[in-house]
């Protein structure tokens, strides 16, 4: 069992799912390993990415000013939901495609040299027939795909947007080899209202 840094705040969403699996297995009377902590597979910092260069893209750039305004003109909670996740996408897209500096604040492309690198660490010290568990976020699971199926920077964030909460997805992998079995599946949940993107 793996999963990122242990803290307070959004990522404590990850170490509070990997509680309920530790205790529903021990509930069934199986043994569950003790987690093991790795930054590698931390989320990126989108509220830093937004808050810092927001200001700037309103000031140049046309889409993001309107997707801004219809933001801030939206009423009611599910159309400000759809309307920030639209200004959001396109915030993020920028900082995906290295548009803005942001001095201070990973880059995309190190934020995906950081997961990947945790891919290769982790997996090196996989055995044979071994199953383990990464509970992480949208981003880091984007990223694994990315890597399973080759995508392009902006496919990988498409891919990360369609990631649900506690959904799972299953890579299979040997030797250098890394394969995409299953993406954002949930057969465990069976209520619709879970089923969930933030």
């Amino acid at each position: 069992m793996v999963f990122d840094r242990a803290c307070t705040g959004p990522c404590a969403r990850q170490k509070d799912t990997a509680n309920l699996l530790s205790d529903e297995y021990r509930k069934a009377g199986l043994g569950f390993p003790d987690p093991l902590v790795l930054p590698e597979f931390d989320e990126y910092e989108g509220e830093a990415v937004l808050e810092r260069s927001l200001p700037r893209l309103l000031e140049n750039d046309l889409s993001v000013r309107d997707l801004h305004s219809a933001f801030q003109s939206s009423s009611g909670s599910a159309r400000r939901r759809a309307t920030f996740q639209k200004l959001y996408e396109a915030v993020i897209g920028n900082w995906v495609d290295d548009a803005i500096p942001l001095p201070g604040v990973e880059r995309w492309a190190e934020f995906c040299s950081r997961v990947n690198s945790g891919l290769t660490n982790f997996l090196s010290c996989g055995g044979r027939g071994e199953r383990v568990a990464i509970v992480t976020s949208g981003g880091p699971i984007a990223v694994a795909m990315q890597r399973a199926l080759n995508l392009s920077p902006q496919h990988t964030l498409r891919v990360s947007w369609m990631s649900r909460n506690c959904s799972w997805s299953e890579f299979l992998y040997s030797g250098d080899r890394f394969t995409l079995s299953a993406f954002n599946t949930h057969p465990h949940l069976n209520d619709s209202a879970m089923l969930t993107y933030r």
